[in-house]
């Protein structure tokens, strides 16, 4: 996932249902493919931010190694202000990069 690229917002924004529930024409399957989709999103960036925070883990049990570092504080900065995997997943959803299909309406062989 490329996390510098996000275009969604990081407040709070009112959306026109009408948007929402344009691709499916029912709300509950739109929130519904949305909130998978931020599942995903939420497991991309926890994985993305533990691979770089392991890049600073020390396994000393000496409590007089602990020191601030930095670039630890500056990672975990950038990825407090990222907005929530919701936000992302409901922008993907109005930019239509989110690919989904009703199986249900899918023919049967």
């Amino acid at each position: 996932m490329d996390t510098k690229n996000i275009k969604a917002p990081s407040t709070t924004i009112t959306y026109n249902r009408d948007n929402l529930t344009n691709p499916t024409g029912n709300m509950y399957e739109a929130i519904s493919i949305i909130a998978k989709r931020a599942e995903q999103i939420n497991t991309d960036v926890k994985e993305e931010l533990i691979e770089k925070l392991e890049e600073f883990a020390t396994f000393n049990d000496s409590l007089e190694e602990i020191f601030e570092n930095k670039e630890q504080i500056e990672v975990s900065k950038f990825y407090e202000r990222l907005p929530k995997p919701h936000q992302i997943a409901v922008q993907e959803w109005l930019d239509g990069k989110i690919y989904f299909r009703d199986t249900s309406k899918s023919e049967e062989i």
